[in-house]
């Protein structure tokens, strides 16, 4: 799918400065810095969820082992 991106003067000098040390296009860099937040998002989300049914399970017995 094509589309077209409009950066920021600073955001475009980030991303050259991005596809010229790693050696690859800007369109690449683009893609490759989607995809690595959309992990990182999703990481944190699977984190939060695992502590949010970690203090459901064991919410009681972390209080007492607390006092």
């Amino acid at each position: 799918m094509a589309m077209n991106v409009r950066l920021t003067s600073e955001a475009d000098t980030v991303l050259s400065a991005m596809a010229e040390q790693q050696g690859i296009s800007k369109n690449e860099a683009i893609n490759r810095a989607i995809l690595e937040q959309g992990s990182r998002s999703a990481h944190r989300e699977d984190v939060r969820r695992l502590a949010r049914q970690t203090a459901e399970d064991y919410g009681r017995l972390l209080s007492r082992l607390a006092r």
